[in-house]
This record gives structure tokens, C-alpha cells and sequence, in this order.
């Protein structure tokens, strides 16, 4: 078995890693309601395919399914059958499920559980903030943290690099545009978490659309996930999956494993839940396999963001984030005399 980090081989075992299938321990039955459904105070909406949806209160969100009490009823709807759903305040109005960073926070992080959507709206909505990472050596994925043009990646994708671009896609005019960025700056790297924290300093750089940081903990095996990227240049490309494992362990650490296609050029891109909020960082795949993909835990991410500065880039020592002491000089010992 050989394990590949953007192309480059990097670990041979004979061990044999599983990929577990999703199930579906029960099967539901789906009642699709139209229009003069009962009426609840404070009530979630659920939209359905097909253009329906259904009004109630939703009681418990699982994995794949959401339970939703109708008033007279409880109705148990399948996640496959939802294509998104509007959380109701106390005075009726849909609540947001992605929190945007307040002032002098340098990225956005969810405080409660989100609700899945459909993968096409999603994409839709955070696709321009997933970029491409260019070096004279590679490419790789990225994305951006802020709308100041701090992006992560990994840090095997600019490892040994200084001359760094990063090729922004933007949605104009039911058009696709995209703008390539050469001033970028190398802030923080990790090399044991292959991670690296980027920053676009061009003069002319707009204001960037970002992701929103979930939880992996919160992540159950068998929940649908995606990722979008850059596999082999194509740009913007979108693969989904589901969660395999949250604790598949390599070289001491740990990683989610996922059945969504990563493939060289993916690497630092991120891997999304249903509810479009990042939970992992793609970085490696094993070959002569499908469905084999791993991703770094966004928690690994938050806290490396968080103390970024002990990891800050320097000059002197490019490939390290740390610096190491000249050891000191030892004396000669004086001659020992035997009697």
C-alpha cells in the first residue's frame, strides 16, 4: 500500500485501511406537504424536493434523518428527500446558520449545529472562496479564512517555496472571471500538521468571500461530507462523499478518513459538511485504491490559527517553523592519570 501527499509517496505499511460503507438503519416513509399545512408559532420550514416543503418544529436532527413534529403528527423525513431548511426565531424569522467573524476576529466559527442543505446551493454560496495555490514546484487548493486575503493550505504545497500565486475564481455577470495573485506572503507554517497560512498583499486584492469553521467532533461516521478543489488543475472541481472514520491513525496522527475522490492538487483544499461549513483540510490519498482520502481535523486548524503566532515564518529557516540553538562548545576534559 502506498500512501501519496500531493503525488509524492510518503508512507509504505502492509497494513490494510477499510473504508466503511453508509447504511441506513431503518427505512421512512416521506409525506410531502403543500401549502395549507398546519401553521406552528415559531415554526422551521423544511424544503423537500420536487419544490415542496414541510412546516413544523423540527424536534431532532440525526444523521440521516429529521424528526419534525407537525402538530398533530410526528413526521420522520429522510436527509436524502431534504434540500434545505430555515431554522425559525422566536418571532418567526429564519435564523442564519453561518456566523461571519466579528471585529478583530480572524475567522468565522459556527457556535451550534447547522442544518444540511442541498450540495448544489452550497457550492453556490462558498465556492469563490475555495482558491488554487500556484508555486514553481506544484499546485495546490486553498482557501480563504477572511475577507482581508488570509487563506490556508498545506504546507507540502508551497513546502521550499517563495514565489507563491493564488488564482481567485469570482462569479460576475452569470459569468465566471478569475484573477491571479502574486503578492503573497508566507505568515505561519506547521510542517508536523501540514499546515501553512498564506496572506494576499497586492494593492489592487478586493475584499474575498470566506468559509465558515465547523466541528469535526460533531461529525458522525456515515455523514455525507465534499470537497472542492483543484484535483490535477481542474479548477473548481466538486466531489462528494461521506465520513469513513473520524480516527484513522498515520505516523502518530490522527486524520478523517473519507470516501470524496482526492486526487494531487486537492491538497489543502477544504472538506465541507452538509451544512457548508469546513471540518477538514485534504492533504493526502493512498493509491491503487477509491474512496481512500484524508483530511486534516478542522480542530487541528482553529488551534494552529489560534497560536499562529509560535508558528511564524521566518527567512532564516524557510522549511521550519522552529529555530534551533548552536549547541555549546565543550572543553577539553584534562588528561586523566592512572597510578
Amino acid at each position: 500500500m502506498e500512501l501519496r501527499l500531493n503525488a509524492r509517496p510518503l508512507v509504505k505499511s502492509n497494513a490494510v485501511v477499510y473504508r466503511r460503507p453508509m447504511s441506513l438503519k431503518n427505512t421512512f416513509a416521506l409525506l410531502t406537504l403543500l401549502g395549507g399545512g398546519a401553521q406552528l408559532l415559531s415554526a422551521d420550514t423544511i424544503q423537500l424536493k420536487d419544490a415542496a416543503a414541510v412546516t413544523g418544529k423540527i424536534l431532532a436532527e440525526k444523521s440521516d434523518a429529521l424528526v419534525v413534529d407537525l402538530g398533530y403528527t410526528v413526521l420522520v423525513i429522510p436527509r436524502a428527500a431534504v434540500t434545505g431548511v430555515a431554522k425559525a426565531t422566536t418571532t418567526g424569522a429564519p435564523a442564519s446558520a453561518v456566523v461571519a467573524p466579528a471585529t478583530g476576529q480572524f475567522y468565522a466559527a459556527t457556535t451550534k449545529a447547522a442544518t444540511a442543505r442541498d450540495v448544489s446551493s452550497l457550492v453556490k454560496q462558498i465556492g469563490e472562496a475555495v482558491v488554487q495555490v500556484k508555486t514553481p514546484g506544484g499546485l495546490g487548493s486553498g482557501f480563504f479564512l477572511n475577507e482581508d486575503g488570509y487563506l490556508l493550505t498545506n504546507f507540502h504545497v508551497i513546502e521550499g517555496e517563495t514565489e507563491i500565486s493564488v488564482e481567485v475564481y469570482q462569479q460576475k455577470n452569470e459569468q465566471l472571471s478569475r484573477e491571479t495573485y502574486k503578492q503573497v506572503k508566507i505568515i505561519a507554517i506547521n510542517k508536523f500538521q501540514d499546515l501553512a497560512l498564506l496572506h494576499i498583499e497586492d494593492k489592487n486584492a478586493p475584499k474575498f468571500k470566506s468559509v465558515t469553521l465547523g466541528s469535526s467532533d460533531a461529525l458522525n461516521v456515515g455523514d455525507g461530507v465534499f470537497a472542492i478543489g483543484s484535483p490535477l488543475g481542474l479548477e473548481r472541481t466538486v466531489t462528494q462523499g461521506i465520513l469513513s472514520t473520524k480516527t484513522r491513525q498515520m505516523e502518530g496522527q490522527l486524520y478523517l478518513q473519507t470516501s470524496t475522490q482526492i486526487n494531487p492538487g486537492n491538497s489543502g483544499g477544504p472538506l465541507f459538511n452538509l451544512a457548508g461549513e469546513v471540518v477538514g483540510v485534504t492533504n493526502m490519498k493512498i493509491t491503487f485504491g477509491e474512496g481512500l482520502g484524508f483530511a486534516i481535523p478542522v480542530e487541528l486548524v482553529k488551534a494552529f490559527l489560534d497560536h499562529r503566532d509560535a508558528f511564524a515564518y521566518s527567512t532564516d529557516n524557510p522549511n521550519n517553523p522552529f529555530r534551533y540553538l548552536e549547541p555549546p562548545s565543550r572543553t577539553k576534559a584534562p588528561p586523566v592519570e592512572l597510578k
